[in-house]
């Protein structure tokens, strides 16, 4: 039996490009005979690491961004706020080692899908409600209310995880995540290793380069009725 090609996206909820991305691996029908892995980094440590800045500190690429996520989200019909969301970009290390401690939570195979399928409802709903919405979720109060509606336990399951984020263990799983990026090869978000059918295994960065995912996994385009991939490589 031929293996399923795999995906691991790593991603931190201040990158546009890293929740377009998630988007599209959520939502498109190529994607669905996919093995997919959601990997919460952060992607401050990730650009310290790299002797990187942030995209918004350089002159022209600060607005250039602000156009090209806009680009994207019309070619996917991904929904997404016109504006960026207020005082962008928060700190997002408190609810990075909240999705790190919703992935701890795992050790068995089976507690590893419940724990993506846990991580995938949270990020549905903190995407959604900071890229759509503009709700700073970054901010405590909101973050709790955000992650108690997806959450099975609602408010005691966002006490519990939040709790959990501020543990040596949990901090520690965020750094190893980003460790893990930072060896795969990633310099920005969102960073995809793929693996195919072969067992080859390569890195891509950006959303603009997912065709080139696509071809390197050996996907059918044709069974997307997306025209946003006419848009790719």
């Amino acid at each position: 039996m031929v293996p399923k090609p795999k995906i691991t996206l790593y991603l931190d909820t201040v990158s546009p490009f890293a929740y377009e991305a998630y988007h599209i691996l959520r939502n498109d029908p190529i994607f669905k005979n996919v093995e997919i892995k959601y990997v919460p980094i952060f992607l401050g440590g990730l650009m310290n690491k790299c002797g990187n800045t942030a995209p918004i500190n350089i002159k022209n690429k600060d607005k250039w961004i602000n156009i090209e996520r806009l680009r994207w989200a019309r070619a996917f019909s991904i929904p997404i706020i016109s504006d960026m969301p207020p005082n962008f970009p928060p700190n997002t290390l408190p609810t990075q080692r909240v999705l790190a401690g919703i992935e701890a939570s795992s050790s068995s195979q089976s507690q590893q899908s419940q724990s993506q399928s846990a991580i995938i409802a949270a990020l549905d709903a903190l995407y959604k409600a900071y890229w759509v919405n503009g709700t700073p979720v970054h901010e405590p109060a909101h973050l709790r209310s955000v992650l108690a509606s997806p959450l099975e336990g609602g408010e005691a399951a966002a006490d519990k995880v939040l709790a959990a984020a501020q543990t040596a263990e949990v901090k520690q799983r965020l750094v190893q995540n980003t460790d893990q990026a930072f060896a795969d090869g990633a310099f920005g978000l969102p960073w995809f290793t793929c693996t195919n059918s072969k067992g080859e295994t390569e890195g891509f960065w950006g959303v603009d380069h997912l065709g080139q995912v696509v071809q390197f996994l050996g996907l059918d385009r044709g069974v997307s009725g997306n025209g946003g991939w006419k848009s790719v490589l």
